[in-house]
């Protein structure tokens, strides 16, 4: 199993976004049940989701997978992610709001710790020691095994990383990149590099492009009824054509889905622990599981790398 810091994970990590959105509870107690039945163990959420859907006020997934996890008696075998610092009444990466934010997260997730705890996206406004000096006090505590960074760029997290060494400080893991087939420019240029020197791993979100690369969205198809479909739909470029040709040829010589094999590519690539996809019913996560197995030829990495 891939490590990040200390912990073991499976090669997919389960987005649980849409739980409490456009999964119910009964929903997405479906999905994680399959999910750990096949054999995955690392699940992200974050404190924000999903704040913006009318009725909600935040924390919503971290609810439902608490309930789960204490339905289930199962939480010592599952990796939680969470995230601190983009719920509106818990904004930013103050001490002491990451020090409220976390008892809020480990409230609503029935725990006593936090698996890996991310910083959901840079705080410009607020000192990186002052952020980090809380993470430590928590991982000190107990109630956070790891840090990580999410949605940083490569020079502040460098800096994050200077700042632990200097200070003595807990020091991120993790970040979790924007990066996938159709977007590698920014990952792969200036964060896959600094992540290969200082020994961390890339969770990468958006791992299947909006979900252009499972395949739904095509010249002449099907129109797809989907929050994120025009979202995806913008990828349909001649590369994003190309790109889904070579995915479904792979696919078919493999006699799995198309997102399987993307997902596959993913995690085969450097510094990359766990790619996140999100599933809202039991048929679209069936897409996705396949990759907890799939191992792609050098050439069908090659081809995949090339095309895109």
């Amino acid at each position: 199993m891939p490590m990040i810091g200390t912990l073991d994970v499976s090669r997919f990590c389960l987005g649980a976004n849409v739980f409490g959105w456009t999964a119910d509870a009964d929903a997405s107690f479906e999905v994680l049940d399959a999910y750990v039945a096949a054999g995955g163990n690392f699940i992200d959420t974050a404190d924000s989701y999903m704040w913006r859907i009318p009725g909600n006020s935040g924390g919503e997934s971290e609810t439902i997978i608490g309930d789960w996890m204490a339905a289930r008696g199962n939480r010592d075998s599952i990796v939680i992610a969470t995230k601190v610092g983009s719920l509106p009444q818990r904004a930013g990466l103050g001490g002491e709001n990451i020090a409220a934010a976390a008892e809020d997260s480990l409230r609503r997730l029935r725990t006593d710790r936090i698996d890996l705890y991310y910083a959901h996206k840079d705080d410009p406004d607020t000192a990186q020691e002052e952020t980090l000096d809380a993470f430590d006090a928590l991982v000190k505590a107990g109630k956070v095994r790891e840090i990580a960074a999410s949605n940083f760029s490569a020079e502040r997290l460098r800096s994050a990383l200077e700042i632990s060494k200097r200070d003595g400080l807990a020091s991120y893991s993790a970040l979790q990149p924007h990066y996938n087939l159709m977007e590698r420019e920014e990952f792969e240029s200036s964060l896959a590099p600094l992540l290969q020197s200082e020994g961390l791993a890339a969770v990468p979100y958006y791992a299947l492009a909006k979900g252009f690369l499972t395949g739904k969205y095509r010249d002449g198809g099907p129109a797809v009824d989907s929050v994120r479909a025009e979202g995806a739909r913008a990828y349909l470029t001649d590369t994003g054509r190309a790109v889904l040709a070579v995915l479904e040829e792979i696919s078919l010589g493999h006699e799995v889905p198309m997102a399987s094999v993307a997902l596959a590519w993913l995690a085969a690539q450097p510094t990359v622990a766990a790619p996140i996809a999100s599933a809202r019913t039991r048929e679209q996560l069936d897409g996705l599981l396949p990759m907890l197995d799939l191992k792609l030829t050098d050439d069908e990495l090659r081809l995949l790398s090339h095309v895109s």
